[in-house]
């Protein structure tokens, strides 16, 4: 160790400096304090002032995903852009929804659940797209229900499950966000079908601020989705387009993702 080094770094510890006519062995067991500290000085003495490490960048590139994109949302075609006033509206019913679900949380975790709802286990993400989607629309299966209003007919296992209070009352935040991170990943390649959009209107609604990085990184990422899918719309009759529309103003405004924003005109 370097003498200049030395002097910029206190010494806390007297340490004999005299001459010793033994050798010090630094593999050997220390027989007293001194020789201790004159061992660590030793070994400190004989470590490189500078030490490069030999990283081997074809491993890192196979290894890794970096997805570091900030973009904003694509703008959105004429005619398709909400108003302010509807994003205000929108974001203040929203606010309510989360208020009620935070004050009824545990009357409705105490609820129980009927018997078909099987809740999956946190790191069966394939159990968690069949729950929330259905075979429906996760396995683009058809299915014919005689009457879509009576719930007798109604086959959850196949239309997928709503995401009703007792069912989202019990998700913690963990759950959350990995249903979440599930949810969009899936509609990064699929469609805005409607139990979809119930479900990460729901999720969105229990996921508490302020937001972690990873929360922060996933709604970010749904809006871009949306406003992607947004442009590809054939016009503003498309029944797609409100639900497009909401999840973006609640991410950009209520979550303060103001880059994502539409802006009104």
């Amino acid at each position: 160790m370097r003498s200049d080094v030395e002097d910029l770094m206190p010494r806390l510890l007297p340490v004999e400096t005299e001459n010793r006519t033994e050798a010090l062995k630094l593999n050997g067991a220390p027989r007293n304090p001194q020789e201790y500290l004159r061992q660590v000085q030793l070994e400190a003495s004989l470590c490189p002032e500078v030490v490069v490490a030999q990283i081997d960048p074809m491993k890192l590139r196979k290894a890794q995903t970096v997805n570091a994109s900030v973009s904003g949302c694509q703008a959105a075609p004429e005619g398709l852009s909400p108003s302010l006033g509807w994003q205000r509206q929108q974001v203040a019913s929203f606010s309510d929804v989360r208020q009620s679900i935070a004050k009824h949380r545990r009357h409705w975790s105490a609820q129980t659940l009927d018997e078909n709802v099987v809740m999956p286990q946190l790191s069966d993400e394939e159990g968690w797209k069949m729950f929330c989607l259905g075979e429906t629309v996760y396995k683009a299966t058809t299915v014919s229900v005689t009457d879509p209003d009576s719930s007798s007919a109604m086959d959850y296992s196949k239309m997928g499950f709503p995401p009703f209070l007792s069912i989202v009352s019990r998700l913690n935040q963990t759950t959350v966000l990995a249903l979440l991170e599930i949810l969009v990943g899936w509609f990064e390649e699929g469609e805005l079908v409607p139990q979809l959009g119930r479900w990460l209107y729901a999720l969105l609604a229990c996921l508490e601020k302020p937001l972690i990085p990873e929360a922060h990184s996933l709604i970010r990422q749904l809006a871009r989705r949306c406003g992607q899918l947004r442009t590809t719309l054939p016009s503003q009759e498309d029944k797609r387009l409100p639900a497009l529309n909401l999840l973006i103003c609640l991410v950009a405004r209520y979550f303060e993702q103001n880059d994502l924003a539409d802006q009104h005109e």
